[in-house]
């Protein structure tokens, strides 16, 4: 009861702020076109929308901070991953730049790692023993937490129903996806371009800010960002 009594006295006492308010505060922000096209194209690179990124280019002028070619070749690789086929993604990156993997030892092993999950799924028990043993296993007694992540990778192997298996969502595609974002990621430092697009933290903040805000003041709020409509707050 005094919680109640509590939130609704805070609800009573907020600032209330009117849709003509609010909306002329917004338009009171100016915002360059050009920044806003930046922000655009920031996203269509990180992610690999090169046709995308072509095309807005050509409409908007905005020119993209690396060469689109290489997300081409960036694709290539976070495809090959997302297929399994790791040989062909490590050849990849290697072609791209070889300092990549040497200078990133967790990258490799993970893209390795990545190769024996395949070879369990593809029920090739005793290559992957040997792969394990030949690949990993020095790389994990050289790291403790390389050697933890082998260990449950094997363990695979000790079950004949992986659904029944503790660490069977290393046979799912998430795993796939997973390594091939650390692959991306990887790629994208080496370009000297950030590795994650700017637009979803940018959203992430409007999301915290809102939160913040609404403890001060009752306000038209963006509830839905794929629409990003404005919502008359519950006075």
């Amino acid at each position: 009861m005094w919680w109640e009594m509590i939130s609704a006295f805070k609800a009573a006492s907020k600032k209330v702020i009117t849709r003509e308010e609010w909306e002329k505060k917004l338009n009171d922000v100016k915002i360059r076109k050009e920044d806003m096209n930046k922000l655009v194209m920031n996203f269509l690179v990180t992610e690999g929308y090169v046709e995308a990124a072509e095309k807005f280019r050509k409409e908007s002028g905005t020119e993209p901070d690396i060469d689109l070619a290489t997300i081409t070749d960036r694709m290539a690789v976070k495809k090959a991953v997302q297929s399994g086929n790791v040989e062909d993604a490590i050849e990849k990156v290697n072609d791209l730049n070889p300092e990549i993997l040497d200078t990133n030892p967790q990258l490799f092993f993970h893209l390795q790692q990545q190769r024996l999950i395949e070879l369990i799924r593809n029920g090739k028990v005793e290559e992957a023993l040997e792969f394990a043993q030949e690949e990993l296993a020095p790389r994990g007694e050289e790291n403790q937490s390389f050697l933890e992540e082998l260990e449950r990778t094997v363990a695979l192997l000790a079950f004949e129903d992986v659904s029944n298996c503790p660490v069977g969502e290393l046979l799912d595609i998430s795993q796939r996806l997973k390594t091939a974002s650390e692959v991306n990621a990887a790629i994208l430092t080496s370009q000297s371009h950030e590795k994650d697009p700017k637009l979803p933290s940018l959203l992430k903040m409007l999301i915290w800010a809102q939160n913040q805000l609404d403890e001060k003041a009752a306000y038209p709020r963006i509830n839905d960002l794929s629409t990003a409509i404005l919502e008359d707050p519950a006075v």
